[in-house]
């Protein structure tokens, strides 16, 4: 028997086996699609029981309350320029992924109305359901270096520049997008406090489950 053969110590093993995966990009390909299949539902079904929710999705829905377009073609729009111009702190590829997932939703939003239609749903399932659809979606897109928030990455650059916390930024934001449609949609206090549990859903899913080291792939 050869002794001087070195054999990994158990701590060795398991670190070899938690190193993170780099994903293919069929993976990446299939999660974007995915993602924004979940996140386009979620925003759907909150569109169809007339409620708002925080983040770019909820300043969507606002939007298109007001203007006659699919709230996924919003979301998509608004989305882009901060893609755009948040190239250097992203890096090229995550946003090329980016611009990808928002044209596939802003294409999935135009299509959606001849694939099915929402004509009655509880506004509680609808905040409670849609909003998990968006932040399942959201977290999908976000294992795979995608990000579809442009609050989030406004956020993160103020952090940046000027010191501010990205959490309590991203809180704010969803204050001022909520309180907006007090006045544009006319909504009475059920309507509100059904729409911050759609946002509190969306919150829930990425606080449970998108902490740090609790998913090493890349």
């Amino acid at each position: 028997m050869n002794r001087n053969v070195a054999y990994p110590s158990p701590r060795e093993e398991q670190a070899v086996a938690l190193a993170p995966a780099r994903h293919s990009l069929f993976e990446d390909g299939y999660a974007i699609v995915t993602g924004c299949f979940f996140t386009l539902f979620g925003l759907v079904w909150l569109k169809s029981a007339g409620l708002v929710t925080g983040g770019m999705a909820g300043l969507s829905l606002l939007i298109s309350y007001v203007v006659p377009w699919p709230p996924g073609v919003v979301f998509a729009l608004l989305n882009m320029p901060f893609f755009l111009l948040a190239g250097r702190a992203i890096g090229r590829a995550a946003m090329v992924k980016a611009i990808v997932a928002n044209l596939l939703i802003s294409g999935l939003a135009l299509g959606a109305p001849l694939a099915f239609r929402l004509e009655q749903v509880n506004p509680v399932f609808a905040a409670l359901f849609g909003g998990t659809l968006i932040g399942v979606g959201i977290l999908l897109l976000a294992r795979h270096k995608v990000g579809v928030g442009g609050l989030g990455i406004l956020a993160l650059a103020l952090e940046r520049s000027r010191g501010w916390n990205a959490g309590r930024t991203q809180l704010v934001g969803d204050a001022l997008i909520l309180s907006a449609a007090l006045p544009v949609l006319h909504m009475g206090g059920t309507e509100f406090a059904v729409s911050v549990l759609s946002a509190a859903a969306v919150a829930s899913v990425l606080i449970v489950f998108h902490k740090p080291g609790r998913y090493t792939g890349y």
